[in-house]
């Protein structure tokens, strides 16, 4: 009985964009999310366009989902869990995001080799010399400054830049059009005009690029990708899902996780003390913040989990906020503790379409974050916490419209 209780509920899909209203800084997830997940890791869901599918929050459920080739990362068979977007369409020519194999494994295998943790791993003295260089700024400016904007959102940013080979002359109107579309795509208040406006404006930016690099190669990404059978309008679509996916996710993460080490002192003095732990404090705050916080998959046959049958054609939320708080997985998954050992978090999602560049922005994470707090041993937020105003929560990415500190 208890099990067919479990069944019947149905979930409001506004959870999946809401933070818990406790004290203090909005860093956990609503405990509604628990809920659900404890009496059954698999629930129904009415998505904001009406359409009856699923919920998934436990840990074991999600990774099964994300590693199982029947159910589609294909776009136009989804249904958004965060608006109601209407028919979707189908990938851009590059965005293989929202591909299934093979088509997905063609560009998934070019760019592997570019992004292996040993190269990724001779990019840490460049990300040291980029943090110092806006620390530097920060401390000759003064506090108070918007960490958003005085270094969270410029170190990957400029990091980017340079793997694609954005020229010296180029950078600020680069960095400019990526903030405009990240800005444009992740607020659902803007109009979809707008939104295509932003992207076709980046598009354009990206095929000029794509041009000089055929004409002229230089030591880059881009250009080394330019030697490949891609098509120019896949390299312009692989081009800006790399400078979206490269600064969004990294940049927020980067401010979350200052955020959350400071309303946890403890954490940040054992982190202060102790540079030794940044590996393991990467983890845990991808764990703990899990700022890409819901993919959505799409069955392409019945499937059963879990007792329960998805239906083919039926829209599956996954919720990597609450499968990372899943007790049945971490112990204590409530806490904060840089020092566990943490194995299986699904921070950068799993399967085939786990995350690039993750191996990147561990670097990224592991040497900006201690930089900032050895740097800046009295940084603090500028305004009280319950001040701080988070993003929409538009394209499934948690974060800060701006994080004012001081020292």
């Amino acid at each position: 009985m208890r099990q067919k209780e479990s069944d019947d509920r149905v979930v409001d899909h506004r959870l999946l964009v809401a933070y818990n209203p406790s004290p203090g800084p909005p860093l956990d997830p609503p405990t509604e999310l628990a809920q659900f997940r404890e009496r059954n890791p698999l629930t129904r869901m009415i998505f904001p366009d009406g359409h009856h599918g699923w919920l998934a929050t436990g840990h074991a459920v999600v990774r099964a989902i994300l590693a199982d080739p029947r159910f589609s990362a294909r776009s136009e068979l989804m249904h958004s869990a965060l608006a109601d977007l209407g028919p979707l369409p189908p990938a851009p020519p590059g965005d293989f995001l929202n591909l299934d194999a093979p088509e997905h494994s063609r560009y998934r295998k070019l760019l592997t080799s570019k992004f292996t943790a040993r190269r990724m791993q001779l990019l840490t003295e460049r990300v040291a010399q980029i943090s110092t260089e806006y620390l530097d700024a920060m401390e000759r400016t003064g506090g108070p400054v918007d960490l958003v904007k005085s270094f969270t959102y410029p170190v990957p940013a400029l990091m980017i830049c340079e793997l694609l080979g954005v020229p010296e002359a180029d950078r600020d109107r680069f960095q400019y059009l990526v903030a405009n579309l990240v800005a444009e795509l992740s607020d659902p208040d803007v109009p979809l005009e707008q939104g295509i406006a932003a992207i076709e404006e980046s598009q354009e930016y990206m095929r000029d690029l794509v041009a000089a690099k055929r004409a002229e190669p230089t030591d880059d990404l881009l250009s080394d990708l330019t030697s490949t059978d891609l098509a120019g309008r896949e390299l312009t679509g692989v081009g800006v899902l790399l400078l979206i996916g490269g600064i969004e996710t990294t940049s927020n993460m980067l401010a979350m996780g200052t955020f959350a080490l400071l309303h946890h002192p403890d954490q940040l003095a054992a982190l202060r003390a102790d540079p030794d732990l940044a590996d393991r404090a990467v983890e845990e705050l991808m764990r703990y913040l899990a700022i890409v916080h819901t993919l959505t998959r799409s069955a392409l046959e019945d499937v059963e989990l879990g007792g329960q049958v998805i239906r083919a054609g039926q829209t599956v939320a996954l919720s990597l906020q609450a499968a990372n708080r899943d007790p049945a997985k971490f112990d204590h998954p409530n806490s904060l503790d840089l020092r566990r050992n943490v194995v299986g978090h699904l921070g950068f999602g799993y399967g085939i379409h786990q995350c690039l560049g993750q191996h990147l922005a561990r670097i990224e994470m592991r040497t900006a974050l201690p930089a900032l707090i050895s740097r800046l041993p009295t940084l603090q937020l500028a305004v009280p916490a319950d001040e701080i105003r988070m993003r929409p929560d538009g394209i499934g990415v948690h974060g800060v419209q701006r994080l004012p500190v001081t020292w």
